[in-house]
């Protein structure tokens, strides 16, 4: 009795060391993770807006009730303007502060991503996701920007894990909380960026497929719960379906071209950097879990293979109706990508930890640009020669948000159609029909005409270093009218042009603006 006694005494606390270890570990190693991914992402937040970002700045910067309404000229849904309205009321509108605000919300993925990870396939990849989450390059650029995209991605990877637990995992009835927290995780994507329909078209196409191959029981349970998340989100949605309505008639992205093959076959390298000769370690790992089939790892490998490929390219295939392309909005990918990796490197053996090593160095060594407009620069140069009444016209006119966020108080602006009663938001409503419909005559000439002598006209136009980007509806309208407008001050005897910034003529930035200031003689 003794021995028994003395035997089972270290086995008790072998497991009660091995909990309390487990309970101060894993919160240790996710703080690390989180500090790290914040000194990583944190380097570049003072670094000047650029035109969406000053879009963000000026719509949130509003009373709490206006956003909706102000957003059926934008096109954008709205949760991401009201936490930035929250947030700039504590911690104010300075560049650093609004990106913070993105900050957090790639901080958060971190522990995130290492509970999806952990759902199905085990503490191992969960490490190794909330360890890709922190240093991924792309979220280290969009953790710095005064945009959704981090709030998308945060979303995305919540809606992801709630949705393998609640259809990839067995279970004998409805997973009601799993597939709750899809809708509401879904649904707050919906509110976030519009390119979350195509994340909830991927994995509705994955939970056809659960269907299709399910047993009689097992497919009536799966249809069920489905219906509670899918339902559940729609029901969420219903109030913005109005306005999401109205702005799919009225407003898109005229900007935007429709998108090429090769702009298909880079969208790896946009997410996950320059490694892709890692990828054949990441294939070794996954056609291991491939091979567990049947069982929970099998559907959730594939079902995550499916989510993460069609997000993309049903992505891909709408732009070529209605061209809506950008690279930033892959955040709604970027998740699927970042749980299939670290899926992929657990399961690669140690060949698969000497990737994921190679991984990590190469991404944490990433940084965020230190440049994203010269529009500050411009600014700031132009600035000491304005004064309260001073004429501030754009050829761009989505240029005028974070012209009006930097330049001083009491200026008015103008456009292509005219003069602007609320520079902190873009009326993109039938835009390309507006544009086409101006003329220097008819909405330049007027403001001129309308000036004071003694007071300055500074027009605002983008530098055209290369045609090719300036090819889609909305920006070959704007090169256009550009070049007209130039002309047409360059010839108006009443105005002399005083100076130019920047003097030099190609200045080395993205998205490059030139100012001219003209004095009404």
């Amino acid at each position: 009795m003794r021995m028994a006694t003395y035997a089972s005494r270290p086995a008790w606390e072998l497991r009660a060391r091995a909990v309390s270890s487990a309970r101060v570990a894993v919160p240790l190693g996710l703080g690390l993770l989180v500090a790290g991914s914040v000194l990583l992402r944190t380097r570049q937040l003072d670094v000047g807006f650029w035109i969406d970002e000053g879009l963000s700045v000026g719509i949130a910067d509003r009373p709490l009730g206006d956003i909706p309404g102000v957003l059926r000229q934008d096109g954008s849904p709205p949760l991401y303007y009201v936490l930035l309205n929250l947030w700039m009321q504590v911690f104010g509108r300075s560049e650093a502060s609004v990106h913070g605000l993105s900050v957090v919300f790639a901080a958060i993925l971190v522990p995130v991503a290492f509970w999806a990870g952990w759902l199905l396939f085990g503490r191992r990849t969960a490490w190794i996701a909330a360890l890709l989450a922190a240093v991924n390059p792309f979220l280290t650029d969009y953790a710095q920007e005064g945009r959704m995209y981090a709030l998308v991605a945060l979303l995305a990877m919540v809606a992801l894990g709630c949705w393998l637990q609640a259809f990839t995992t067995d279970c004998d009835g409805v997973r009601r909380a799993p597939a709750i927290g899809f809708a509401v995780a879904f649904a707050a994507m919906l509110y976030t960026h519009n390119w979350a329909y195509f994340f909830g078209a991927a994995t509705g196409i994955a939970w056809l497929w659960l269907l299709w191959r399910a047993e009689p029981a097992e497919r009536r349970r799966l249809f069920r719960t489905g219906l509670v998340a899918y339902g559940g989100a729609i029901l969420l949605y219903l109030p913005w379906l109005p306005t999401a309505l109205y702005q799919a008639t009225h407003t898109g992205a005229p900007w935007s071209l429709a998108p090429s093959l090769a702009t298909l076959a880079s969208v790896p390298a946009r997410i996950l950097g320059d490694v892709a000769e890692v990828a054949v370690l990441l294939a070794a790992g996954l056609v291991a879990l491939l091979r567990t089939r049947p069982g929970p790892l099998y559907r959730a490998t594939v079902a995550l293979l499916v989510i993460a490929v069609l997000t993309i390219v049903l992505a891909w295939l709408a732009s070529q109706i209605a061209p809506a392309w950008a690279a930033r909005y892959l955040a709604a990918g970027v998740p699927a990508v970042v749980l299939l990796g670290a899926a992929g490197f657990a399961h690669a053996g140690r060949l698969g930890l000497a990737g994921l090593a190679i991984v990590a160095v190469l991404w944490a060594v990433h940084g965020a640009p230190d440049e994203k407009s010269n529009v500050r620069d411009v600014a700031e140069a132009i600035a000491p020669s304005l004064h309260p009444g001073d004429l501030v016209v754009t050829t761009q006119p989505e240029q005028v948000s974070v012209l009006d966020y930097y330049l001083p108080d009491g200026l008015r602006f103008g456009t292509l159609t005219g003069p602007v009663a609320d520079p902190g938001v873009t009326d993109w409503r039938d835009g390309v029909e507006r544009l086409e419909a101006t003329s220097a005559p008819r909405d330049l000439q007027p403001l001129v005409d309308a000036m004071k002598p003694g007071q300055r006209l500074a027009l605002v136009v983008p530098e055209i270093t290369s045609v090719n980007r300036w090819r889609a509806p909305w920006t070959s309208l704007v090169r256009l009218r550009t070049e007209e407008w130039l002309q047409t001050l360059s010839n108006d005897p009443s105005l002399s042009l005083v100076s130019v910034e920047p003097v030099d003529p190609f200045p080395l930035s993205p998205y490059p603006v030139r100012a001219q200031v003209y004095l009404k003689r």
